[in-house]
């Protein structure tokens, strides 16, 4: 009987030092894990296939702050400001702009549906929760000052604001406050733009182009050159290509994101809830209108690493053997199950 129990305190501990082994090895490795492999960016998150679970999102809908509680003070008036360069970009810093010249002439609500308050429709949610944080692309620490001048270069196909300008604390006030009920560290649900299930094939320009023709040439016109506001200043719908667009440097350059902003959004007045194109019609309509031309800037310092770019990144060197057209149109899967194996 002695003998008996004494097996099992052994075979017990032998468990336990097995156990917390394997707990120390696993510690070890993720703390040697490279920041790149650990980075939680919704935009970065697809260079990397595994990546640790995030915070878990609150179980409601995000919902974004109601605007009549802006306080009447200084600072709540910087981030009115804040609101009105958001919705009127061109008019403060567009070709003619009466504050600066610094950008193409769209707005940051011409893809920041409502000011960066549209649940699905590119959100400011989750900046302030998460900024400052490492970025794969920079391979860096970024700020929310960082992240507005990305966009303005890219997306706006502009230059760079100075971040001590104030403007640029009246973008990064407004961007706060929009996100200013979400828990720090916690990106909420309905930020950003969703990802779609990837297709099976690759993604087609030319069945794209009739969805366009189908759904989309009432706003954004049958060449994708967008409409002008009665002003002649803003774009009450948006360019698709050509030099009043957004360059190849933008977010939604990536097939998937520009997928998941379609089918969340477009056509005008589509719900997350309510969608009307199929998951495949999404794709191929963001592969014609990122098959258009439009502006072109080299950005050398992005994906310092270039093993942490996207999946979806339509410009090479990879890390992979995979083509540059393929990393632009897909099939996706066979670059993510690759990317697994390595």
């Amino acid at each position: 009987m002695k003998e008996n129990q004494l097996l099992r305190i052994i075979a017990y501990l032998n468990t336990s030092v097995l156990v917390c082994t394997c707990f120390l090895i696993g510690l070890v490795v993720a703390l040697l894990m490279p920041s790149s492999v650990r980075t939680s960016d919704p935009e970065d998150m697809q260079a990397v296939v595994s990546l640790p679970a995030k915070k878990k999102e609150p179980s409601a809908l995000w919902t974004p702050p109601d605007s009549t509680r802006i306080p009447d003070t200084p600072e709540g008036e910087l981030i009115r400001y804040g609101r009105e360069l958001v919705a009127h970009t061109a008019t403060f810093l567009g070709p003619n702009g009466k504050v600066m010249s610094i950008s193409n002439g769209m707005n940051c609500q011409n893809c920041h549906l409502k000011a960066g308050k549209k649940p699905f429709g590119n959100n400011y949610a989750g900046v302030a929760a998460t900024y400052p944080k490492f970025r794969a692309r920079s391979g860096s620490i970024e700020t929310i000052e960082k992240r507005v001048n990305d966009c303005i270069e890219r997306s706006l196909n502009g230059e760079m604001l100075d971040e001590n300008s104030t403007e640029m604390k009246a973008f990064v006030a407004y961007i706060s406050w929009v996100g200013s009920e979400v828990k720090k560290g916690v990106y909420p649900k309905s930020a950003g733009i969703p990802n779609l299930p990837m297709l099976d094939r690759a993604a087609d320009p030319l069945r794209g182009k009739e969805v366009y023709t189908e759904h989309c040439t009432r706003c954004h016109g049958s060449k994708g050159e967008g409409l002008r506001e009665d002003n002649s200043i803003e774009w009450k719908y948006p360019p698709l290509c050509n030099e009043n667009s957004y360059n190849n440097g933008a977010g939604l350059f990536r097939l998937s994101r520009f997928a998941g902003y379609v089918k969340a959004n477009m056509p005008n007045g589509t719900t997350y809830d309510n969608p009307t194109l199929t998951d495949e019609e999404a794709w191929d309509v963001a592969a014609y209108v990122n098959s258009l031309p439009r502006p072109k800037k080299d950005f050398p310092n992005d994906w310092p690493d270039i093993s942490t770019k996207p999946f979806d990144h339509p410009a090479g060197p990879y890390s992979d053997a995979f083509s540059e057209h393929q990393h632009k149109y897909g099939p996706f899967t066979p670059i993510v199950e690759a990317h697994k194996k390595n």
